[in-house]
Parts: C-alpha cells; sequence; structure tokens
C-alpha cells in the first residue's frame, strides 16, 4: 500500500523504520511538526521523524497548522492508500481522515480506552499499572476514540520508568503497525470493534507541577510517580529554596536510623515528618520520610550542579540526616532551572 506517515518524536520512529524496510508498502512522503528552538542556543531541531525521513530521502511536510489550510489537497497528489499516524500531535480534521481509501489508523501507547490523551505511559506508570500496551485504531475525529483493530499488551516491570517503557512500546507497536497493515492489504477492508466510552480514564498532558513530589503519599506512589516522570518534568522537591529533581529511587521496608531511634527514645510514637531525612546508607544514598515508611534515594541532581549519586550528595554534604524537603507550589514562582 502507499503510505502518507504523519508522526514527530522519537516513539514514531520504530515504526517509520520499519515500514521503510517493508516489502509490501511503500512510504510516499511524511508529514511532521515544524522544527523547534532547543538547547541553551535555541537553535532549530529537527524532530526524529523528520531525521529519518531525510535520510531515506522523502518527501517531508511540516505545516505549523493542519486546519483550515486545505492540507488534504497536499497530500492528494501523494495518492495514499492509507495515513498512518504516530505521535503526530494535531488532531486530524474530517477531510484529511476521509482523504485515503482505507482512512486513517494511528497507534497509540496504551489499552485504549484506557489512558486517551497526550501521555499515556507516564501515567500508567505514576498510577501504578502492571500491564500496558499499544493499540491500533482508525482514526474519527475525537482524541482517541476511533474503533479498535488491534492490540498488544506489555507488562510493566518493577524497575521500568516512562523511557525504558517507551522504548518498548514503539517497537511493539511497530511490528503490530506493519501486521495491521499487511492484513488491511489481503482482505481489502478494516475489522474492527468500537470502544467503550464508558470505560475510558484519560492521560492528561504533564505540566512541571506535576513533578512535585506528595512526601505525606505512600512509599510505592512515590516510586511510582519519579519512574512515570521521567524524563520530563522529573519528579522533585525544595532543600533550603533549591530544587532537588530526584531521578532513581528504591521502596524500603525498614530504616536503620540512629536519629529515629533516639526520636523514638523520646517518644515512643514518634512519626518523622514526611520529606524528612532520616537515615544515610552507606554506598547507596539517604532515605526519606514518606506518609507509610521511607524511601531510598539513589540518584538526585540539585539545583545548579550535576547529576550524581545520591551518597556523593551526602558526601560533599549538600543534604544531612535531619534535612526536610518540601514540596510546595509556591516555589515554583520564583524557580528558574
Amino acid at each position: 500500500m502507499k503510505i502518507v506517515f504523519m508522526g514527530t518524536p522519537e516513539f514514531a520512529v520504530p515504526t517509520l523504520e520499519r515500514l521503510l524496510a517493508s516489502q509490501r508498502h511503500r512510504v510516499e512522503a511524511v508529514v511532521t511538526q515544524p522544527d523547534k528552538p532547543a538547547g541553551r542556543g535555541k537553535k532549530l531541531q529537527p524532530p526524529p521523524v523528520k531525521e529519518v525521513a531525510l535520510a531515506h530521502g522523502l518527501p517531508v511536510l511540516q505545516p505549523e497548522k493542519i486546519r483550515g489550510m486545505n492540507f488534504d489537497d497536499v497530500l492528494r497528489p501523494f495518492s495514499p492508500d492509507i495515513i498512518v499516524v504516530v505521535a503526530y500531535g494535531k488532531i486530524l480534521p474530517p477531510e484529511i481522515l476521509q482523504l485515503p481509501p482505507f482512512g486513517c489508523v494511528n497507534l497509540h501507547a496504551s489499552l485504549l480506552p484506557k489512558y486517551r490523551g497526550a501521555a499515556p505511559i507516564q501515567w500508567a506508570i505514576i498510577n501504578g499499572e502492571k500491564v500496558s500496551g499499544v493499540t491500533i485504531m482508525q482514526l474519527d475525529e475525537g482524541m482517541d476514540t476511533g474503533n479498535i483493530i488491534a492490540t498488544e499488551e506489555v507488562e510493566i516491570l518493577d524497575d521500568d520508568d516512562a523511557v525504558s517503557l517507551s522504548n518498548m512500546l514503539s517497537v511493539v507497536g511497530a511490528e503490530l503497525m506493519v501486521k495491521t497493515l499487511d492484513q488491511i492489504e489481503e482482505s481489502g477492508k478494516i475489522e474492527s470493534t468500537p470502544q467503550n466510552h464508558e470505560q475510558a480514564t484519560y492521560a492528561p498532558m504533564l505540566k512541571k507541577s506535576d513533578g512535585l513530589i506528595p512526601w505525606e503519599r505512600r512509599t510505592d506512589e512515590i516510586y511510582c510517580r519519579v519512574r512515570g516522570l521521567l524524563p520530563w518534568p522529573t519528579a522533585f522537591s525544595f532543600l533550603h529554596g533549591k530544587m532537588w529533581k530526584f531521578l532513581k529511587v528504591e521502596p524500603v521496608s525498614e530504616v536503620d536510623s540512629l536519629y529515629l531511634r533516639m526520636q523514638l527514645s523520646k517518644d515512643p510514637k514518634y512519626r518523622p515528618e514526611p520529606g524528612l531525612v532520616t537515615s544515610v546508607v552507606r554506598g547507596k544514598g539517604f532515605t526519606v520520610a514518606t506518609g507509610d515508611g521511607a524511601i531510598l534515594v539513589r540518584q538526585v541532581q540539585p539545583e545548579a550542579k550535576a547529576v550524581m549519586d545520591a551518597s556523593a550528595a551526602v558526601n560533599g554534604r549538600l543534604v544531612q540526616v535531619g534535612d526536610l524537603f518540601v514540596s510546595d507550589p509556591e516555589m515554583l514562582l520564583t524557580d528558574k532551572s
């Protein structure tokens, strides 16, 4: 089949590469988001999909807008049999949805109807899900509301973060997309099932404030939040008015702490305030009190510092037992990191 591919970030690259390697399908053109300024110099950076497309000599289209711009007239000369969409970043208007004979199919990084929206991978981890997956669906005018063509489940491992899970789902999704296109070509039709909209859940775009660590929550919730918020906005808290990013943590069941033993000797009912640094674990890092225990911090990035092992932060006297991390939204008003 002749294909117009629409996608933007790294997640979309495996599907594009898999289609380019296919003997049965031919990518006629690629549509992606405009180049964006990045880095300290704000130099324009092409999307990952554009780099792959140019390396294969494909026409690349980067419209600022596709609604009300007669963009279907731009695509029509490519005569696509189908449009494949993977994390393009914009909802397609009716004239594009109706352009190809087989319409538009989309790869979504969740098991729909769960986690519709912009950040399904991150919210699945944050919410402690044990299973995720990918869905191939027929696009309609809604946000991830189209009929389901195919799905494949993927286990979320205990040490998965949003980066590792995204990498896995992108590869699984690429294979499923090619298999789906093969079946459509062979049968000459798309077989699909409507979603149960009553079971829908949503995964809204992340905001920087989502990174604030709620230390009063359970340890497992904080552990999931840290993993789900990589690489942006990352989980963070404030110590002495400075932002600290928490990049790797581990749940701990017990904390052997001289500080806690001393406090308990004074008051057997003592419970450390959530966010309090309660112990140093030699060669590993430090523990921070949570709503139901403590969490071991393994890797951090203090404000204006490089990423470092938490043990290095202890050895450098950047943090010590008795310090209190606070996650106050008001701190974000003055934060510049």
